[in-house]
């Protein structure tokens, strides 16, 4: 428990709850393996990328791993973390690290994740989407990382705006964002929608950060990915959430790349946006490419 002073107790703040959720989840990923860790941290709902969306849960209770006399560990620690005004929503990410067998001295596989974070009924809190990428370097920080301090003032409550119209607002943003991209290119798009600490995770590379880092995300891509001469750009969102106080949400769907109304690259997408000065903003943005079909399949 924190306290302003002897008068005035005050509980965890929501952000920092969210974050020890996320190291206790890592931790039991480390203790017990990833599945049984995602199992009891992902939200009835949660969504999973296998490799399109799905729900998570009913997914991995449907899809038991094989059995093997190797122990894989996934670890990870989240870097940053931000939460809505309500304390209902927040996200979380950071580099992840992946061992074949908990007994190997060295990870052979590492990459970045994002998680929103949504308050349930009983006020615990469980994951509703989580998506990274992979890179070819460890990201892992040297000492762990600490979430800014509570404020020491009781904050006053956020505002309550209806989630049906934050969803809807969420989606249309994220239409025209599509559009936009259509019609004046993928960077463009991001120019005018993207906020000015935008993170952005592509396959193979360290996260992009910040608005200048926009047109070296867009040229980086592997083959299968987005990249700034790609061809037409286009996103598809299949679902939009956000928070209580209508500050913090998120989207995800399908994209795709064509060249001459050739499609060239696809995959799935995540994006997480604040609500800044008004307008919604993107903060962060994943890029998941999937295998195009070969000819004749």
């Amino acid at each position: 428990v924190l306290t302003t002073n002897a008068q005035e107790p005050v509980t965890k703040s929501p952000l920092h709850s969210m974050v020890d959720t996320e190291r206790a989840f890592a931790k039991a990923s480390e203790e017990k393996g990833t599945r049984e860790s995602f199992l009891m941290f992902i939200a009835d709902d949660g969504i999973l990328f296998r490799p399109t969306a799905v729900l998570g849960k009913k997914w991995l209770q449907e899809n038991p791993s094989p059995p093997s006399d190797k122990r894989p560990v996934l670890a990870w620690q989240p870097i940053f973390a931000d939460m809505a005004a309500a304390g209902d929503m927040g996200y979380t990410f950071g580099p992840w690290e992946f061992k074949q067998d908990i007994k190997d001295q060295k990870p052979v596989a590492f990459g970045h994740f994002a998680t929103i974070w949504k308050k349930q009924s009983d006020g615990k809190w469980k994951f509703a989407i989580d998506l990274g990428v992979s890179h070819p370097q460890s990201a892992m920080p040297s000492v762990s990382w600490e979430p800014p301090p509570p404020a020491a003032k009781l904050v006053p409550p956020a505002p309550s705006v209806p989630v049906t119209v934050s969803r809807e607002a969420l989606l249309t943003r994220d239409r025209e964002f599509s559009q936009l991209s259509a019609k004046s290119g993928a960077f463009a798009a991001f120019e005018a929608y993207a906020a000015d600490e935008v993170r952005l995770f592509r396959n193979e590379h360290l996260p992009f950060v910040g608005r200048s880092a926009i047109p070296a995300a867009l040229k980086s891509a592997t083959p299968r990915g987005l990249t700034a001469n790609a061809g037409v750009v286009t996103w598809q969102p299949l679902f939009a959430d956000a928070s209580g106080s209508g500050d913090l949400g998120y989207t995800h769907g399908t994209y795709e790349v064509k060249n001459d109304s050739v499609l060239t690259a696809k995959g799935n997408y995540m994006r997480f946006w604040k609500k800044l000065d008004g307008a919604w903003k993107i903060v962060l943005d994943v890029a998941d490419p999937l295998p195009l079909e070969k000819k004749g399949q």
